[in-house]
């Protein structure tokens, strides 16, 4: 997958001096976990070609794109799977934009899709406020494109903000800053090259993202504004439309709020890494996404062979925290607002391993000894106020013996039982805990001591 991290431009944008500072909060940190929402128009037709992908190439990547959200860009393609199926089943004079006036979600939905992150264990939960289709779900001025004018007839970015308030979770709001198919005329996307090419890049849509932008820090004081795919160029320059301008008045809003790399900046938020395998632990804080299945949209195709189960799940959030990173995982709603019975099993498991053991996640920090930089196999640290806490990923394998340098480096912080190697036996029942959590006392810290690793 593509990071962001590295991306900057145009070569006479606003130097990095003129943004503020993008700490990570505290808030953040401790959260770990937090639910991604892709709902939207293309949760009507809910489709993406995932049932066959050992076809799937570089040079048709795009025309059997597996994100169902890319639903706008993948039916304009000549041939492509998603065309081909569209036509069959809406018609030739059917447009994505039709769907606009088709989409009524259910009353009450948003509230069940919020409570759903909160019965997860979240701590934050970020929908999407605008996808790369450029259809708001808020009432913006700047469009008649949005779900308070068109089908859904309501803002439903407010509903969000209400429903997390209430439920105490944080708000993000993921928001498409470069591509907004509505709104443009390029033809689609086909490429990684042409995702960057095929974009506006003008001063009229600079300011239309950024109005766009200050409706959401206005009107919703979102803790963390996701962006996705960079930022038009035009509006990275200086000037009080810039993005740095508009980055300090997000900041000013909610002064502990967070940004994410996706800007095409010179500076960066946490980093996000999605659909990636992260093999250490990093010295940055990065956020970790991906969907439960294939796609971030609902794709009424996919089952459980494309999913992640519970226990699944589990591991992921386990392996994340532990490499210094947040979970951000998504979930699909259908069209209604319903979450598919698979994600909300996943979901629900998660959330009841989170109630037994939360705090060997929520509050933690990486544990950066050399000895475990690149940990174990199936097994996992993180270090809490006064424990070590090990995870153990498999713990239906049985007991866990440790190689004698890292028995070393865990009886340097931690009081372990025995003798060395240190011996790990898995408490529990291993069909209910699919990640089992031992906790070893800390010893005295000792401030000068870098192996030790600062937890806060």
């Amino acid at each position: 997958m593509i990071r962001f991290d590295g991306r900057q431009g145009p070569a006479d944008a606003a130097p990095a001096s003129a943004y503020p500072d993008p700490v990570i909060p505290n808030w953040y940190r401790d959260a770990k976990l937090g639910i991604f929402v892709h709902w939207g128009l293309y949760s009507v037709p809910a489709w993406a070609d995932v049932l066959d992908r050992r076809a799937v190439t570089a040079e048709n990547a795009y025309a059997r794109h597996q994100y169902a959200e890319w639903y706008a860009n993948t039916v304009r393609i000549e041939g492509s799977p998603t065309r081909e199926r569209h036509e069959r089943i809406y018609g030739l004079g059917h447009s994505y934009e039709d769907f606009a006036d088709e989409w009524h979600p259910a009353d009450g939905a948003v509230a069940g899709i919020v409570d759903l992150a909160r019965r997860a264990g979240a701590g934050y939960i970020v929908p999407t406020s605008k996808h790369h289709d450029g259809f708001c779900l808020w009432d913006s001025s700047t469009t008649p494109f949005t779900a308070a004018r068109r089908g859904p007839g309501r803002d439903l970015l407010a509903e969000f903000r209400d429903a997390a308030a209430a439920s105490g979770l944080r708000l993000g709001l993921y928001y498409s800053g470069a591509l907004d198919w509505h709104v443009s005329d390029f033809p689609p996307m086909t490429s990684n090259e042409e995702l960057f090419a095929l974009r506006r890049n003008d001063s009229s849509f600079a300011s239309f993202a950024a109005a766009q932008l200050r409706e959401l820090i206005a009107g919703y004081s979102p803790a963390i504004l996701w962006n996705d795919i960079e930022w038009p160029d035009a509006g990275k320059h200086e000037g009080p439309d810039s993005l740095p301008q508009l980055l300090h008045e997000h900041l000013a809003a909610v002064p502990d709020g967070l940004i994410n790399d996706r800007w095409g900046s010179p500076v960066n938020g946490v980093l996000t890494r999605e659909y990636d395998d992260i093999t250490a632990v990093q010295e940055e804080v990065f956020e970790s996404t991906r969907g439960l299945g294939l796609s971030f949209g609902y794709n009424a195709d996919e089952s459980s062979e494309h999913s992640l189960d519970g226990a699944g799940v589990i591991r992921l959030l386990a392996d994340v925290v532990s490499k210094n990173g947040n979970l951000l995982l998504n979930v699909g709603p259908r069209a209604d607002g319903s979450v598919p019975e698979l994600q909300v099993a996943a979901l629900e498991q998660l959330g009841a391993w989170m109630e037994r053991h939360g705090d060997a996640i929520r509050g933690t920090r990486p544990w950066f000894h050399a000895a475990v930089r690149t940990p174990p196999e199936n097994v996992r640290f993180t270090l809490s106020e006064n424990a070590l806490n090990v995870l153990l990923l498999d713990p239906a394998a049985g007991p866990v013996t440790l190689s004698p340098e890292v028995s070393a480096a865990v009886r340097e912080i931690a009081i372990a039982p025995g003798n060395e190697p240190v011996r790990l036996i898995p408490e529990g029942d291993p069909g209910l805990d699919a990640v089992a959590v031992i906790r070893l006392p800390l010893r005295a810290a000792d401030p000068q001591d870098p192996r030790q690793g600062a937890h806060r």
